[in-house]
């Protein structure tokens, strides 16, 4: 035979000199999320090792995160039941948690961590959704102006980026107009472009508390009115085209690994970064196999960011980035 592929692949010298694809802590991004407590680090029920944070628990885990070669992280927080509202007033309030996190990280730690914040009213309104509801549906214009003053005060707090994740149409160009009439031209916008109704969050609504309270509305039981239909993929170049149009300097596909024709068709139409968010259920199942012996958690961990980097993602928002760097797996 003249032609043996094999040749290539015959030890690691080789086939670690001709790879194709990538993968390094640069292109991965921490997602944190926040508890009230200052010092707390709370476990979550059903995500395995990942936890709510307090703010000063948090810099003491960014600091050892920055020591081992992660400086990109997406905070997320949500208000206490108390303070949820039928519109998420509390989102918009400087002293919310997530404005305050935002601010003190700022403070700390400055230009040397990139900081993306969750724009979205679902953890702080009491029926879950992520907009305002009137006559029964969630009212898209009702919504733009609550999620645009979230942004502003992520932007005050010196955020980097903020990521609108709850799929109102026209909210990027809203939020980019508020944000540039505030002075706020350098805040960047991580749009999720690309979000589906996924059966992979339920750990990530366990953290937040943001599951959907309304049961007895067909509209209001779940997202499928604004969170996009998984039969469809063309919906999503609309959906990317529009938010590029509008504004969005980083575009998002959300989950990843059941989506890699979603973010192979943005990497080759998007004239900006794309982004993937590897999501909870993805972390869980993982971590599902391992715990069973059916899995070596290493090998698979990097097997399924490489293949979301091969299929086309500049950026993974995954729970695993500070455990490869603890355990120095990309090295």
């Amino acid at each position: 035979m003249l032609i043996r592929p094999r040749r290539l692949r015959d030890n690691s010298l080789i086939r670690n000199l001709i790879h194709e694809t990538h993968l390094s802590l640069e292109n991965l991004i921490q997602p944190y999320f926040l508890t009230g407590n200052r010092n707390a680090q709370e476990l979550i029920q059903g995500f395995s090792g990942v936890y709510r944070w307090g703010i000063d628990a948090l810099k003491k885990q960014v600091e050892q995160d920055l020591e081992k070669g992660v400086k990109s992280f997406l905070l997320f927080g949500a208000s206490e039941v108390k303070d949820k509202d039928g519109v998420g007033s509390r989102s918009k309030n400087s002293e919310d948690l997530l404005a305050q996190a935002i601010l003190s990280l700022k403070k700390t730690f400055g230009d040397g961590i990139l900081l993306f914040s969750d724009v979205c009213l679902c953890p702080y309104t009491n029926h879950g959704h992520c907009g305002v509801i009137k006559e029964g549906r969630v009212d898209n214009d009702s919504s733009l102006m609550p999620l645009a003053e979230m942004a502003l005060a992520h932007a005050e707090a010196g955020v980097d980026f903020v990521a609108p994740s709850d799929m109102m149409d026209g909210r990027i160009a809203f939020i980019r107009n508020v944000l540039d009439e505030k002075g706020f031209t350098q805040t960047g916008i991580l749009a999720y472009s690309a979000k589906y109704a996924s059966s992979y969050y339920g750990p990530f609504r366990e953290a937040l508390g943001s599951s959907p309270q309304v049961t007895d509305l067909p509209r209001l039981k779940d997202r499928a009115t604004y969170q996009m239909d998984f039969r469809n993929s063309s919906e999503a170049l609309r959906e990317l085209r529009l938010d590029i149009e509008e504004g969005a300097d980083l575009v998002m596909v959300k989950p990843a690994l059941a989506y890699l024709d979603i973010i192979a068709s943005f990497r080759s139409q998007s004239q900006v970064p794309v982004v993937a968010y590897s999501v909870s259920a993805e972390f869980e199942m993982v971590k599902a196999l391992v715990a069973k012996g059916m899995a070596d958690e290493k090998s698979m961990v990097i097997e399924n960011l490489t293949a979301i980097r091969r299929a086309g993602a500049h950026l993974i928002v995954t729970y695993f980035a500070t455990e490869l760097a603890q355990k120095g797996w990309l090295k």
